[in-house]
């Protein structure tokens, strides 16, 4: 079966730290670039971070550059979100994504459940 599973979130105060993490089982992940992508009440899902599948490139939603670092570790299927300066708009359900194109121009993709990240006094 094909499963990312996200985990770490929960509750934190404002100005707190908070790791997400990703595994991958089923598939390949080495050969997929690798996102996070957030939602909150009302509000489309938006990205959050990404990474290619090497992880030589990274990339982030302005609203989360020098706060939120994306990460992986290819050798065991992982893919890590580090969360610092947390603020209350930060709350959201966290989701990972994992995405590829075939040499035919096949794309694959997969969802994880997500996680929920409350940022609260």
């Amino acid at each position: 079966q094909v499963q990312l599973v996200e985990s770490g979130g929960g509750l934190v105060q404002p100005g707190g730290s908070l790791r997400l993490s990703c595994a991958a089982s089923g598939f390949t992940s080495s050969t997929y670039a690798m996102s996070w992508y957030r939602q909150a009440p009302g509000r489309e899902r938006e990205l959050v971070a990404r990474i290619t599948s090497a992880g030589g490139l990274t990339n982030y939603a302005d609203s989360m550059k020098g706060r939120f670092t994306i990460s992986r570790d290819n050798a065991k299927n992982m893919v890590y979100l580090q969360m610092n300066s947390l603020k209350p708009d930060d709350t959201a359900v966290y989701y990972c994504k994992a995405d590829t194109v075939s040499n035919r121009g096949l794309r694959t993709y997969y969802w994880g459940q997500g996680t929920q990240v409350t940022v609260s006094s």
